[in-house]
């Protein structure tokens, strides 16, 4: 486990929102941590594709915005460092999960959460793991109910 997960949920639960970001994989995985930020902290939480940043969602970027940044596709990492340094311009606060090798992320991220280096086809599975965590430790911090979600339907009844 990331130990400073816990400590980063100290930094980030009182934010009115946080944007996911990621290219190809890193999107999946991206949609998947917000989803399951909003199910069990409450927040607001959303998932973009980093490469469509500038088609809209940078103008929802502001001073202190968190932004969590997934950059664990060594094909893409440029492209996605590229996106880092966009959002920080605008004043976000970064996250960034990647593997500890990535050496070129230290000077853009604000905060840092690792994963161990995998096949890129593979990383979505593995990035999954700290992103819940950080749910979870987020929605503690906030005194929600992380056992019994609210309005969370854990099966489909109506058609």
């Amino acid at each position: 486990m990331n130990a400073a997960i816990p400590a980063l949920a100290k930094k980030y639960h009182r934010s009115h929102a946080l944007f996911f970001i990621g290219r190809n994989t890193d999107y999946a995985a991206a949609l998947e941590g917000a989803l399951k930020m909003k199910e069990i902290s409450y927040l607001h939480a959303e998932a973009y594709a980093a490469g469509e940043l500038k088609h809209g969602t940078i103008a929802l970027i502001e001073e202190h915005q968190p932004v969590i940044a997934l950059c664990c596709n060594p094909a893409i990492m440029e492209k996605t460092l590229s996106n880092i340094v966009e959002v920080k311009s605008r004043g976000a606060e970064v996250l960034a999960l990647t593997f500890r090798t990535n050496q070129k992320i230290l000077s853009v991220a604000d905060d840092l959460m690792f994963i161990p280096e995998t096949d890129p086809l593979f990383s979505a599975v593995i990035e999954i793991v700290p992103l819940q965590l950080l749910a979870y430790y987020v929605a503690r911090e906030n005194g929600c109910d992380i056992d019994k979600p609210k309005n969370l339907a854990k099966s489909v009844t109506v058609e």
